[in-house]
């Protein structure tokens, strides 16, 4: 184990939701993304796979949202939504990197999409619809269409159309990448709220160490492809965290401790 491990005690005692174990996956093209690649997701933990480019961290999450299969390898979930070794869609949300929303529908058009595909009608999702713009800050927008919104706004509203369906695992995909750093800092606030309010488990994909620190309370370095898991670092600072948290010596400091991880799995390209 690395130097830049801390013992995730609290992390590994609660319930795992899903376990990736021995995960491969070769592309058609014979790209090796991921190679002898185990992870555990447990409940209601904020999780952060951080590593370089083409490492696979959103390879694995489109594995654990079923959009993708392993080329070996099991995925098995223990969550009461599980049937037969998969979990129902609806138990998760996926957030991609672009908010992917329909140009020529409205706020809630967009948000109702996912029931809408369950067959819930406009009138019957409205409730639910609603509460999830609320949840986001934008329940007075739902009339308005994604060209008149802001880049902050729309993955607002892609984060809004995630949890209409009340999932019970969150996975985002590098979801404020193209954001400025101060919409990108204010998403990171509103998203920690959200998480602790609705106690969901969030799945997260970054770049940035400074991000997976101010969010995550365990964050899964990667190796370079194909990718595995380096090490874990267990963020063991409260929440809330404000921005108190981030110019904080304590910040600082666990910035350095992933930062030398994420220098050593470049490095050694082999699991500590």
């Amino acid at each position: 184990m690395s130097e830049a491990t801390i013992s995730a005690g609290r992390a590994r005692a609660a319930t795992p939701i899903v376990a990736l174990r021995g995960i491969g996956k070769i592309f058609a093209n014979a790209t090796v993304a991921l190679n002898g690649f185990d992870l555990q997701v447990r409940e209601r933990e904020f999780l952060t796979l951080l590593g370089p480019s083409g490492c696979g961290k959103s390879t694995a999450l489109r594995l654990i949202a079923g959009l993708s299969a392993p080329t070996r390898g099991s995925i098995a979930w223990t969550d009461a939504e599980s049937t037969t070794g998969t979990v129902r869609r609806h138990a998760i949300g996926f957030v991609f990197q672009e908010p992917t929303l329909m140009p020529w529908a409205t706020v809630f058009a967009n948000v109702h999409l996912p029931l809408r595909l369950q067959g819930i009608d406009a009138a019957g999702a409205r409730e639910r619809v609603i509460e999830a713009l609320r949840g986001v800050g934008l329940s007075e927008i739902y009339g308005a269409y994604p060209r008149e919104l802001s880049g902050g706004m729309k993955m607002r509203v892609s984060i809004a159309r995630a949890l209409v369906t009340r999932p019970k695992l969150l996975l985002m995909d590098e979801p404020f990448a193209a954001l400025d750093e101060i919409t990108r800092f204010r998403l990171n606030n509103d998203l920690l709220e959200l998480w602790q309010a609705l106690r969901k488990t969030v799945v997260f994909v970054t770049h940035s160490v400074f991000e997976s620190v101010y969010l995550s309370n365990r964050i899964v370095v990667m190796t370079p492809r194909p990718g595995r898991v380096y090490t874990e670092v267990e963020i063991d600072a409260s929440y809330p965290r404000s921005e108190s948290f981030r110019t904080s010596s304590e910040y600082a400091g666990f910035c350095r401790l992933v930062s030398q991880a994420l220098a050593a799995a470049m490095a050694s390209g082999e699991p500590a």
